[in-house]
């Protein structure tokens, strides 16, 4: 028991989940290049980099958040919404790029909206986003009448399928997002709140942590993470469906608590969420 114990107070340090993720990412990889004579290539690796580049993006940002004491179910469906409302404003203005910060500028609405209903209003925040996630897949269907739009524009699906130095441009998207995130939750001071919200919410308020903004502006940065990667699928995609990420949402969450994150908060790491989404698209893309 006492060796239990302490492999468990060991997983609890985020660098240490880490260091054990990164481990059986070595022996999964080796494993799969032994079974496949064409697992193991630079093709192929950064095939599994695009196909969960969007994965990544909402589980990165999911990772703080869920640290902080929240929880958002719509994301997916705000990545779905993304694409679907990219093509209706490229209709109305003939301009891709605004078209695609007007969509941003929705996603993060939507997920302000989630923070005002769990930390102002204080609903249960599985509910609230689980409600928002319903009402923004059947705006979705309506928009499209539940077909798929068609946008194929090179400047546009250049951000999709480009690469920069023979490196996919959504891996080099996630990357940097993952290095953002990884700057803002260790070596800030809002980094610091958020980790004090998630462990002892009471107690950090009593302390004058600001554990609503905090939980606030991770809301609003969740929807925002969706609305990126609805922008990145569709232009990999070249075409917009509702309910592109919908049957994602659970491979996100399961990234997020696979990389050492607490569904009670407190504890996490978004290098550990990075690992966690690798060896899902990995074991995935092995077994086929």
């Amino acid at each position: 028991m006492s060796n239990l114990s302490n492999f468990n107070s060991l997983m609890k340090q985020s660098w240490s989940g880490v260091a054990v993720l990164s481990v059986f990412y070595i022996v999964i990889v080796i494993a799969l290049s032994l079974m496949s004579p064409w697992f193991f290539s630079f093709n192929n690796a950064m095939n599994i980099g695009i196909n969960m580049s969007y994965i990544g993006l909402m589980a990165a940002a999911g990772t703080p958040l869920i640290i902080a004491g929240g929880l958002d179910l719509s994301v997916a469906a705000v990545a779905g919404l993304t694409g679907v409302l990219i093509t209706i404003f490229f209709g109305w203005i003939d301009n891709i790029w605004l078209a695609v910060a007007m969509s941003l500028f929705v996603g993060a609405f939507i997920g302000a909206f989630n923070g005002f209903l769990a930390t102002v209003l204080k609903f249960n925040p599985l509910i609230a986003t689980l409600g928002t996630m319903s009402i923004i897949t059947g705006f979705s269907l309506v928009l499209t009448g539940g077909l798929t739009k068609s946008m194929m524009l090179p400047e546009f699906n250049y951000i999709g399928v480009g690469r920069i130095f023979n490196v996919p441009i959504p891996l080099i998207i996630m990357i940097v997002v993952m290095f953002l995130l990884w700057l803002l939750m260790s070596k800030t001071k809002f980094g610091r709140f958020l980790y004090a919200s998630g462990n002892n919410p009471d107690a950090s308020l009593l302390l004058g942590v600001p554990v609503v903004k905090v939980q606030f502006y991770l809301y609003v940065l969740s929807g925002l993470s969706g609305a990126i990667a609805g922008v990145l699928l569709t232009a990999m995609l070249g075409a917009a469906a509702p309910n592109a990420a919908g049957s994602h949402l659970l491979t996100i969450i399961a990234a997020i608590i696979l990389g050492g994150t607490s569904l009670y908060g407190g504890i996490g790491s978004v290098w550990g969420t990075l690992f966690a989404v690798l060896i899902l698209g990995t074991i995935n893309n092995g077994l086929t």
